[in-house]
Formats: C-alpha cells, structure tokens, sequence
C-alpha cells in the first residue's frame, strides 16, 4: 500500500512495509513513538519539493477545491503508475473519486488511514530526509499566509487603516484649527475689532493679519490678492477710525507667528482630505459613491476594519454612531434613532424631515451591499455604486413628488390648486350700546312693569279650563291605539281625519281665550290714562 501525504513543502509518496499493523489502530501510535520505530512500518519512496510559495498556493488551493493540481498529477504519473496494483492511501474522499477517474488508481480513506495519516505527521521531520525543521517551519507559515490572503480575497493595496488613521486625524486638526482661530480673533481684536466683522473667513483673516501686522500699515499694504476691492477699501477705511487698543510690535510678532500655525495646519488638513479620497477610492469605490468620502471613512473607523463593517447588517448601518440614543430609547421605551452617521451623507440631508427616514433605511440597504462588494469582490470598478444610487435619487424624486399628487380615479392626477377666495363676514356697528340715557320716558316703565304684575296675579283660567279636556281626550285616544293591534291602511287614514277634527275645535278655543285676555288689557290700560290725565 502506498501513502499519498500532504505538507507544505511538497508531495510525500510513503510505502507502507507492515499492513497489518494498520488493523490495530487504537495502538498505532505506540509503533510512532520514535523515528527508528516509525522507518519499521512505513518507508519514504518519493519526495516532490515546491519550487516557491506560488506553487505551493497552488496545490494548496487545488487540494481544498477537491482537484488534482499540475505537481500532483505529474507525482502520480511518475511513481505510482509505475506500482498501479498497489492501492494509495489518501486523506480526502474528494480527492480520491477525482484521481480514480481522471488516472484509474484505486485508492483508500478509512479510520485506520486517517490514524496512520496522524501519526506520519508526528514523525515527520524524522521520515521525510533533506529537508531541514527550520525550512519546514518557513514554508508553512508562508502558506498559511498566502492561502488564508486567497481564501479572504485579500489585496496587500486594500489597507483600511489608513483610512481610519486619516479620518481620525482630519477631525483632531479640525478641532485644533477652530481653535487656533478662535484665539487669534480674540487675540487680534483687541487692537483692530472692525476687521472681525469685514472679513468673515478665516484662512483670509489670518492671511490678511499676518500682511498688515499694525493696524496703522493698513493704509500702504496691498490687500488685492487676499481679499476683493470693496472689502480691501472697506478694510482700508475701518483702519482709519478703528477703536482698538495700541499693541506693542512683541504683540504683534506673537499673532503672526499665530497666523503662520493656522495656515500651515489648513494646507496640511487640505493635502490630508485629498489623500482620504484617493485612499476610499482605491479601497471602497462603491460605498464612496453611495455616502461620499468622509462619511465612508467614519463608518469604517467606527467599525474598526471594512471587512467588519461588511459583517454588519443594514439596520446596524442605519444606525452606526447613535447608539447611545438607541439604547437610552430602548431603555425608556421611546423610538429609537433613524439615523446614525448616515444622516451626513449628501442623499439623506437633501430630503425634507418627513422622507428623511425613509431615505436613511434605502441608503443603509444599499450602502451595505456597496460594502461587501468592496470588502470581498475582485473588481474595483464603482459601477454598481453609481447604479445603485441612481435608483435612490429615483426614488427620492418619487417620494418627493408624492405629497404635491392628489388621490384620483387613477392615483396620477396631479394636484390643482383652486382659486382662492377670502370670505369674511362684515359686522356693523351696533350704536344702542354707546348712549347712556333711557330710550323710553319713565311713565311707559312704570306702566309696563304694573302690567306685569297684574298679569302675575290673575289666574288665567279660560285657557287651563280649555286645555284640561284636550289633554283627557288626547290621552283617551293615545290609550285606543295602544290597544287596538295595527289594522290595514284605510283604517289610519281615518284615524287621522278624526285627530285632524278633533283639534280644530281646540285651536278655535285657545283663539277665543287670547282675544279675551287681550280686549280685558286694553280695558285697563285705558282707565290708567285716564286717571293719570285726571291728576295732572
């Protein structure tokens, strides 16, 4: 039996002199415990060596894949085909249905070769002759690193931590600079305020500092390629009445000096975003695309490593960099975040409030997928960014135009806006309520207070008398029809007829008893008159 045995050398063909030894296989490893022991059971027939790393990958590879690489087939045809009686003892089942079909040798995978496989590599170092342990040693972390690069796809050009490095420090010096500007305003304001207000960019302030020095030079200094004309003679004129304190030239020495740190730290911070992009755009194509440079780049450092931030599902995307707001709403039961650091890119801030979270869900999708295909494809072209983020701005041109449409018969009728008419109600001005002075004379008063009062005291008993039988006669009828079941149609007609008679005698009454009671009034009112024409 021959023995086909892997290393990351080269190829090892052993001969085994003792098959019987292979039945005992919990007591195998007793027949390995030394080199001398182990040259009794099985004898080196043929060593093929690896010219270089490359060549070892490929085997490696081969192997894995369940296929026969160039060297191993040129090992089977040279030493076993000439033995093609013998069986060969491999490792992988894979490997053996591919080499009994491509070279017709029949070959063996059991416990007891496994075993014997084992107990090989235990020894090695003493079976295998001419090849030094250091060497061994070498070659094998050589192919542990090629082939764990293969297996990742991974490109030595592909080193996102320099991303992360440079994003880190792009935001240190963009705190430092603030504050280099901050105190050199301040600084500098003590002995000419108004140029503050003139100029409202930094870089250009400080470059303009650092030209006039003292104020008083101002008048003879050119300022043309610093500022515009209207601002150099708005400058030029605010040096004139300035009502800043006089400095010393020490002072002024120690602002310029100032001056030079923060225009040299801005040409270092613009050198630095310009390498950030080349870099994201040699590492990650598609995700720079999808949410531009800086943000690409903050989410990489805040995962630590693209190939991390590629494990992330969309969702962690979404809300990479808010999760102190995640886990403060999760603990008070309230809505967790929409959006992380993916609030800064450009898609998401050019939407209104209300399509903001929506847009940051589509854009975290998208960007995920951008990521893997970064982190794990071959190519590094930035097609499917670019497509991808088409489909976005797309969508976002559809939500946006969703709240001018109208719902219609069709869904797509746009909205029309109708012609807009002002309706106000006129109030007129009521003037009754301005004068003080009583509209009626005091005797009208009086009189119709007396009528009130004598209306009060007299019962009105004609028009009680005359309601009394109504009522009876009324509820007399109501209980009739209670009593008597629904009957056919004719029979209602009638009954309403009857309630229609019955109450014009009624109304005819009431009529009588009004025209009674007001004749009575008239009466009364008449006397009144007269006795008061009497008095007078």
């Amino acid at each position: 039996m021959l023995v086909l045995f892997e290393t990351a050398a080269g190829y090892a063909i052993f001969k085994v002199l003792d098959e019987s030894k292979l039945q005992q296989v919990d007591s195998l490893y007793k027949e390995f415990e030394t080199p001398e022991k182990a040259n009794k059971v099985v004898k080196l027939k043929h060593f093929e060596k690896f010219q270089d790393t490359t060549e070892a990958l490929a085997a490696a590879t081969a192997l894995v894949e369940g296929k026969i690489g160039k060297s191993l087939k040129k090992v089977l045809k040279k030493v076993v085909a000439k033995e093609a009686h013998e069986q060969l003892a491999i490792s992988d089942v894979k490997l053996g249905g591919v080499i009994k079909e491509k070279l017709d040798l029949s070959c063996v995978h059991s416990p007891a070769v496994a075993e014997l496989m084992r107990c090989i590599r235990s020894q090695m170092e003493g079976l295998i002759t001419g090849l030094p342990p250091r060497e061994i040693s070498a070659m094998s972390l050589g192919l542990a690193h090629s082939l764990s690069r293969y297996k990742l796809k991974f490109s030595p050009d592909k080193v996102d931590t320099m991303i992360v490095q440079a994003i880190s420090l792009l935001d240190d010096l963009d705190k430092e600079l603030n504050n280099y500007i901050m105190r050199c305003r301040e600084w500098y304001g003590w002995h000419f305020p108004e140029l503050g207000k003139i100029v409202t960019d930094n870089l250009a302030y400080c470059k303009s500092v650092r030209k006039i020095g003292d104020r008083t030079n101002v008048a003879g200094s050119d300022l043309s390629d610093i500022l515009p004309e209207e601002i150099e003679a708005e400058v030029k004129l605010a040096a004139e009445i300035s009502m800043g304190t006089e400095v010393s030239e020490q002072d002024i020495g120690n602002i310029r000096h100032l001056c030079d740190q923060v225009i040299e730290i801005s040409d270092y911070r613009t050198q630095l975003y310009d390498y950030l992009k080349n870099r994201m755009m040699a590492i990650a194509p598609n995700l720079t695309v999808m949410v531009g440079e800086l943000v690409g780049a903050r989410l990489i450092s805040h995962a630590g490593s693209l190939l991390n931030l590629a494990k992330h599902p969309a969702s962690t995307v979404q809300i990479l960099g808010a999760e102190k707001a995640l886990f403060r709403a999760l603990k008070t039961r309230k809505d967790t975040p929409k959006y992380g650091l993916i609030y800064h890119a450009s898609l998401v801030g050019q939407t209104t409030a209300k399509n903001k979270g929506k847009i940051s869900r589509m854009l975290a999708a998208k960007a995920a997928l951008a990521i893997r295909y970064d982190a794990l494809g071959e190519d590094t072209n930035a097609e499917m960014g670019a497509e991808n983020r088409a489909k976005l701005e797309a969508r976002l041109r559809q939500l946006e135009e969703r709240g001018i449409r109208r719902i219609s018969g069709t869904g797509k009728a746009m909205a029309k806006a109708d012609k807009y008419q002002h309706k106000s109600e006129v109030r007129m001005y009521d003037p009754s309520g301005d004068s003080t002075i009583p509209s009626t004379s005091k005797k009208r008063k009086f009189e119709e207070i007396e009528e009130e009062e004598e209306a009060a005291e007299e019962p009105e008993t004609p028009v009680v008398k005359a309601k009394k039988p109504k009522k009876e006669a009324v509820t007399e009828e109501e209980e009739a029809v209670e009593e008597e079941p629904p009957k056919k149609k004719k029979k209602k007609k009638k009954d309403k007829k009857a309630e229609a008679e019955a109450e014009e005698p009624k109304e005819e009454e009431e009529e009588v008893a009004v025209t009674e009671s007001t004749e009575k009034k008239k009466k009364k009112k008449k006397k009144k008159v007269k006795e008061a024409d009497d008095d007078e």
